[in-house]
C-alpha cells in the first residue's frame, strides 16, 4: 500500500518527535545524576585537598616527573618484576592448599620435639661449645677432636657382643668383691686356693689375657 506524502512526513516527525524525546529524558536523567551526585562530588574534593594539604611540604611536582621518567627508563625491569611476581602469586596459590595441612603436622611434631627436650639438649651443646671455645684454642680443639674421632672408634668396637659381654662381666664381679675383708696371701695361701674351682677359672682367664697382652708388643 502507497503512503501518500501526507502520512511520510507525520510519520518522519513522529520519529524525530520520538528521538527528540528520547534525547530530552536522558538529559533530565543526566541533570538529576549530576544534581544528585554534586554534594558527593563537592566532599570528595574537599577530603582530596584535606590530605594533600598534609603532603604539600613534601611533595614538588619535579619528584613526579623524575618518577615519570624513570618508570619509562625501566618499564622492561618494571614489566619484569611484575611477571615474577605473578609467579610468585600462582606458586603461592599452588602451595597454600598443601601448607594448611602441613604447617599444623609441623607445628605438632616441632611440639613434639620440644616435649622430648630435644630443644633443650641443643641448647645445652651450644653452650657446652661455647664454655670449650672460652677455655681451649683452636689448635687444642683440634687435638680433641682428634681424639674424638678415636674414642668414636674404640665405641664402635664395644658394638661387638662378645667385648660388651665380657666387660658386663667384669664389672659385676668386681662390684661383689669385698676389699675390706681381703687377707694377705703367700705362696702357701695361692696353691691353698688353687684347690677353688673359681681361682683355677680365674687363673685360666690371667693366662688367656696375658697372652692377648703379648701381642700388644
Amino acid at each position: 500500500m502507497n503512503m501518500s506524502k501526507e502520512d511520510l512526513i507525520l510519520q518522519r516527525l513522529e520519529e524525530i518527535e520520538a528521538k527528540v524525546s528520547l534525547v530530552h529524558e536522558r538529559a533530565v536523567a543526566a541533570q538529576n545524576f549530576r544534581r544528585e551526585i554534586q554534594p558527593v562530588m563537592n566532599d570528595a574534593v574537599k577530603v582530596m585537598l584535606h590530605e594533600l594539604g598534609d603532603i604539600e611540604t613534601g611533595f614538588q611536582l619535579e619528584d613526579l616527573f623524575d618518577l615519570l621518567k624513570t618508570s619509562m627508563r625501566n618499564v622492561k625491569n618494571l614489566t619484569y618484576t611484575l611477571k615474577q611476581l605473578e609467579n610468585v602469586i600462582d606458586l603461592w596459590n599452588t602451595m597454600e592448599p598443601l601448607m594448611k595441612g602441613t604447617v599444623p603436622k609441623a607445628i605438632a611434631y616441632l611440639d613434639d620435639l620440644e616435649q622430648k627436650g630435644v630443644f633443650r639438649t641443643y641448647q645445652a651443646m651450644l653452650t657446652l661449645r661455647a664454655k670449650v671455645a672460652q677455655e681451649y684454642g683452636p689448635e687444642q680443639i683440634e687435638e680433641m677432636g682428634d681424639a674424638f674421632v678415636f674414642l668414636i672408634g674404640m665405641l664402635s668396637k664395644l658394638s661387638d657382643p662378645k667385648v660388651r659381654l665380657m666387660i658386663e662381666k667384669a664389672s659385676d664381679a668386681f662390684t661383689t668383691m669385698d676389699l675390706e675383708n681381703v687377707k694377705d696371701c703367700g705362696p702357701i695361701g695361692l696353691i691353698r686356693a688353687m684347690g677353688s674351682p673359681e681361682a683355677r677359672q680365674g687363673l685360666g682367664v690371667m693366662v688367656e689375657m696375658t697372652k692377648t697382652l703379648g701381642k700388644l708388643k
